[in-house]
């Protein structure tokens, strides 16, 4: 009965703890699949780099003027989008060559399946004419001008190679062919966190690749500049539709370091390729086109400013820019998987320790160990007080976290057959040797079972010692608190037989001396448990 509320409530001071940093969970269980992440696709543009482009000297063909190609780019642009490229553009061009003196009659707005704007222009003369500006291989592909295509094609590889972003603009008059005007070049310089955090994020065992929609080119050196390895793949040569290529694909993918001229529905297969092979995806997204894989990752994350559709599709929203907070995000989420994984041991072995015990005392003694009473009180007061665990001190793992029931199944395991042995060995004495009544017992096994319960949780809490990592404050004061609760009951005799400050004296120091007892079996059955893994 307690699992699931402690474990909802774990998360959920979780997602308020991740909220601070700057990071909204909209799906709580999207905190386990965080934890477990071990493959990040992320954008490129504002997430590695600062999404502040600058307009560099316009390369342009014969028989055009710097100022004609600036112009017709901004004529294909608009301010009010607030899109970066656009804004970049427009702030270039100089006031004697104003795009306001010129009417646009139609705009035809950018969208990642296009990859380009355009405009129908109405001139002061009157004539009416087309411009178009966007990716190099999209508007060079409107052109028939062979010896202008090469041209072109050899300046973006140029710019590319020293990851400078090409953005190539042509002209067409009325209904004449498109004529290709030059190049404007712009620059995004990386964020100067992104290296450093790709570094944590590879040591934490998240492998981040890229995923960005600019050329083969660029998307390597800017790979180079972080740190993040050479072997960038152009999406387009990746053939999701032969179901025969379907494992080469998936060989390839997983050995990618990044992917480059990427669409929308490349974004999806990747994700789904990735899932496919056995990995926890995340993956990072901000526009309408990007909601598919965000909905299909494991864990879909919305960049800041991002639309209404990326940021519904996803489960976790970030508020700030950058890659930074998704690694603050990840080792939040892994210390929440820590509680977590703590209490459902801790749960697990109570549960063992006392139905067993209850149920081998009637079969083998017929004594009831303790009364109905008794267990209502056991379950409000330790399973209220569990719940500060949600506040524990925990560290995070260096490595993605996954539900390992092999081994939490096996240490709860070895913790309650402990903990059932300790309580016949109580009864033991208090029987035959004490001699004692049977309701004086009961008060004494009560007790037993409260004050050993809750010092389960320091057990269960740590994978070494249970001194080696300090509770937080909240918890061990909620202990103490319930114990002293529960002590007072019992002493006093409230709704049970009394027993006395001496008898309960005794059961809290054989309690603690089997509190050592339980932290070597659980050391035991890590090291057993990891030996059978590896």
């Amino acid at each position: 009965v307690a699992m699931p509320t402690v474990l909802s409530v774990t998360m959920a001071v979780g997602a308020r703890l991740l909220a601070k940093q700057e990071a909204i969970v909209s799906r709580l269980s999207s905190i386990e699949e965080l934890a477990g992440m071990d493959v990040l696709c992320s954008d490129k543009t504002g997430t590695l780099t600062q999404n502040r482009l600058s307009l560099g000297d316009p390369y342009c063909l014969p028989g055009v003027r710097g100022e004609e190609l600036i112009l017709a780019g901004a004529l294909a642009s608009r301010a009010e989008d607030q899109d970066p490229i656009d804004l970049a553009v427009l702030a270039g061009v100089s006031e004697a060559k104003s795009p306001q003196a010129y009417t646009i009659l139609h705009f035809r707005p950018f969208d990642p399946v296009s990859k380009r704007t355009e405009s129908e222009v109405k001139g002061a003369d009157g004539k009416i004419f087309k411009v178009t500006k966007g990716a190099p291989q999209v508007i060079v592909a409107l052109s028939q001008d062979a010896a202008a295509n090469s041209q072109i094609q050899a300046q973006v590889e140029a710019l590319a190679a020293k990851g400078i972003r090409a953005l190539v603009v042509a002209r067409a008059e009325a209904a004449g062919p498109w004529k290709l005007l030059g190049i404007l070049p712009l620059f995004d310089p990386p964020r100067p966190d992104s290296r450093s955090t790709i570094a944590m994020a590879q040591a934490m065992g998240v492998k981040v690749k890229m995923v960005t929609g600019d050329q083969l080119a660029i998307a390597r050196q800017m790979a180079a500049q972080l740190g993040m390895g050479a072997d960038i793949l152009d999406a387009g040569t990746l053939d999701f539709a032969d179901a025969a290529k379907a494992a080469e694909n998936l060989k390839r993918i997983e050995g990618a370091d990044g992917f480059a001229q990427v669409f929308p529905e490349h974004k999806f297969r990747i994700v789904a390729a990735l899932q496919s092979a056995g990995f926890i995806v995340g993956m990072t997204g901000d526009g309408v086109n990007d909601a598919p894989a965000l909905k299909k990752a494991n864990c879909g994350i919305a960049v800041s400013n991002a639309t209404d559709a990326a940021r519904a599709a996803a489960a976790i929203v970030l508020l700030t820019p950058g890659l930074s907070v998704i690694i603050t995000a990840i080792q939040e989420a892994r210390r929440i998987f820590q509680r977590m994984n703590a209490y459902a041991i801790y749960r697990i072995a109570e549960t063992i320790r006392v139905m067993l015990f209850m149920t081998l005392s009637i079969i083998a003694f017929n004594f009831y160990p303790v009364t109905a009473v008794m267990i209502v009180l056991l379950a409000l007061l330790n399973d209220g007080a569990i719940l500060s665990i949600a506040y524990d001190r925990v560290s995070f793992s260096d490595r993605p976290e996954a539900w390992n029931m092999r081994r939490v199944l096996g240490v709860a395991t070895i913790l309650g057959v402990v903990g059932v042995v300790e309580s016949f060995g109580l009864f033991y004495v208090c029987d035959r040797y004490l001699h004692l009544s049977r309701d004086f017992i009961q008060t004494l096994i009560y007790l037993k079972l409260s004050i050993a319960g809750h010092l389960t949780v320091f057990v269960a809490r740590t994978r070494g010692p249970f001194w080696s990592t300090r509770p937080s404050s909240l918890l061990l004061g909620a202990v103490m608190a319930t114990q002293l609760i529960a002590t007072l009951l019992a002493v006093n005799g409230i709704l049970m037989a009394p027993i006395g400050w001496e008898a309960a004296g005794f059961v809290w120091i054989y309690a603690l001396t089997w509190l050592f007892i339980e932290d070597q079996a659980k050391l035991l059955s890590y090291w057993i448990l990891d030996r059978k893994a590896r």
